[in-house]
């Protein structure tokens, strides 16, 4: 039988952060981040990350956890957040998984592996982007229709990080990705996890709540901190977060600073459409819609509800 675990997702700027605290004291649980970019460290106000009292008010687990120069795929999070939620498991707590990267927290709750992470993935990975580079984008994906010709017909020639990640399954494995995309499907879920998804009832107070948050950062700091971790090195990865990339190229002369700002509230909308249209799949998700303002006791009372009714608790 898969053990349990609580996900609390929703798009961003939607009090994921409250409501997984205010769950994780009042059910003896710890909190796993599912947000792919909190894992860096530095990367703190443009990720929103849990600050250092949210943080001591209950156990958080893969925040901070890497430098930002580092790239972290999904297989190597899911790698992290399996074994800390069996550590949380076998201390008798609830692992709960907090954020909004629906890859990373799918694909963790279904067990998916993504192909054994090794040196030689790495080594595949970097020569596979160099022979991209090398021929363009239309030539790897011709070499990749001749082993996975239905997962290349669906990849456009400039979608560089999926045709590598085509052509490395296949190396690596013998099996075409859409192979091994077909045996994880059918592979029965790592956990058996309850959704808690957060939204508010209108877009348009969504919409507001992000560009306020956005114009919180910049007080905060936002464009310094880019400065100081575009000195000390970002990964490929960490360079293309939102929030990140705006400024550094406002740093670089490419955008005013205002268009910088504009920019990533554009793009934080248009990311909270994407992490919507994820969670309306989930069909028996508890959905909270905030009003005007969040009511986070009632949102507690409500998922120790639901979660204790799904046998989670």
């Amino acid at each position: 039988m898969p053990q349990k675990l609580a996900v609390i997702t929703g798009p961003t700027a939607t009090g994921k952060t409250r409501l997984g605290i205010l769950l994780a004291q009042r059910l003896d649980g710890e909190i796993i981040s599912g947000d792919s970019m909190q894992i860096y460290r530095g990367m703190d106000i443009g990720t929103a990350k849990p600050t250092p009292a949210e943080r001591a008010a209950a156990p958080h687990h893969l925040i901070d956890a890497a430098d930002p120069s580092e790239e972290w795929s999904v297989s190597r999070y899911v790698e992290a957040a399996d074994a800390a939620a069996q550590e949380i498991l076998s201390r008798g707590k609830l692992p709960i998984v907090v954020g909004g990267t629906g890859l990373y927290i799918d694909s963790l709750v279904r067990g998916l592996d993504f192909c054994e992470r090794s040196g030689a993935e790495d080594i595949c990975r970097a020569e596979l982007e160099e022979r991209y580079d090398e021929i363009g984008g239309e030539g790897l994906l011709r070499e990749l229709a001749q082993v996975d010709p239905e997962r290349a017909s669906k990849l456009h020639a400039a979608d560089k990080k999926r045709i590598v990640r085509a052509m490395e399954v296949y190396l690596l494995t013998g099996k075409t990705i859409t192979e091994h995309d077909a045996e994880s499907a059918a592979r029965a879920p790592r956990y058996d996890a309850a959704y808690i998804v957060l939204d508010y009832a209108e877009r348009a107070r969504l919409y507001a709540r992000i560009d306020a948050r956005v114009d919180e950062m910049v007080e905060q700091g936002l464009f310094e901190e880019v400065e100081r971790l575009s000195r000390a090195g970002l990964s490929a990865t960490a360079r293309q977060a939102i929030g990140y990339k705006e400024p550094a190229a406002a740093l670089a002369g490419e955008r005013s600073r205002a268009e910088a700002v504009e920019l990533i509230k554009r793009e934080s909308r248009r990311y909270a459409k994407r992490q919507l249209t994820w969670l309306r799949r989930k069909s028996d998700a508890l959905w909270i819609r905030w009003g005007k303002e969040p009511d986070f006791e009632s949102a507690a009372r409500d998922s120790t509800a639901f979660l204790a009714a799904r046998g989670i608790i």
